[in-house]
């Protein structure tokens, strides 16, 4: 398993920063390790065959989610994924065409795939260079962090949950060090329970639940992101930042940045206190959101 696993990290590696709309996914190529690896998987089990397919679409998702932090997978999208991923599995078994057949029309359907999940991408990509330069946000530093965010360590409310917590989670883990109750999300997959797979427009928030809510340059900066789109998802943003807001427990504060000036004043002040920081010379500041009522 441990080799299946290398050969579909170095196919993802081969194909690393690559223009997926260059002629039609042209661009990206199968290595000769990758043909033979999914040519055995005949003599694998069924168990085995749907880890490798799990572990491909994650793979995947979690380059395209390097080369654009704004690109955004829901679970639809990832079982789409894992389908188009299951098909080139059985053509290659199957040997169904030439592999040169079967290799451009696996990416041909990535390419569709991408375009019909994130269609700013084609407007983005279709006449970029080959080579793609990542538009990420970096996992920064706790204590950056905790003083960007304006976070008391002495006041915390528990549980806590950071939103976006990064491939690292590195503020997650420092604060599961201090013995705070805490959970993270990501769309990435993780190992510790404390460490949720999901994509935060479906995570079910609840109500009353949380202490404390953070995210830095995570759900604000895409919901920014998505109000200056044309097809921006901004409702769906905005439904998802109310229901965060109503999982506080009373006395509970959501604290992130980018501000989010377009909605916050829409906030009911006698539910909500809005505290805004500024961050140096930046013309976005942090908001610290408290449910009082």
């Amino acid at each position: 398993m441990k080799n299946y696993k290398k050969n579909i990290d170095d196919q993802i590696e081969f194909n690393q920063g690559k223009n997926l709309f260059l002629d039609n996914g042209m661009a990206l190529r199968f290595v000769d390790e990758t043909i033979k690896a999914i040519s055995r998987i005949k003599d694998i089990n069924k168990e085995c065959e749907d880890f490798l397919l799990d572990y491909s679409t994650d793979k995947a998702i979690e380059e395209f989610c390097r080369i654009n932090q704004y690109f955004t997978f829901n679970s639809q999208a990832k079982s789409d994924l894992r389908d188009i991923y299951r098909d080139l599995f059985d053509n290659i078994k199957r040997k169904s065409s030439s592999l040169d057949n079967i290799e451009r029309n696996h990416y041909q359907n990535l390419m569709k795939w991408l375009q019909e999940t994130n269609p700013f991408s084609f407007k983005m990509y279709s006449k970029a260079e080959s080579e793609i330069k990542p538009a990420v946000c970096s996992e920064y530093s706790v204590g950056l962090q905790i003083d960007l965010l304006k976070i008391d360590l002495k006041a915390i409310k528990e549980p806590l949950l950071d939103i976006g917590c990064g491939k690292q989670a590195t503020l997650v883990n420092y604060f599961h060090k201090l013995g705070v109750v805490v959970n993270g999300i990501d769309r990435l997959s993780f190992s510790e329970d404390y460490l949720i797979n999901s994509d935060w427009l479906e995570y079910n928030y609840g109500q009353d639940k949380w202490g404390t809510i953070i995210s830095n340059l995570g759900f604000s900066n895409h919901f920014k992101h998505h109000n200056l789109r044309d097809d921006g998802n901004y409702i769906e943003y905005a439904k998802k930042y109310m229901e965060i807001l109503k999982s506080l427990k009373i006395g509970g504060k959501f604290h992130y940045a980018p501000d989010l000036p377009f909605i916050e004043s829409y906030l009911d002040k006698e539910h909500y206190k809005i505290t805004k920081y500024d961050i140096g010379n930046f013309d976005f500041k942090t908001s610290v959101i408290e449910r009082i009522k």
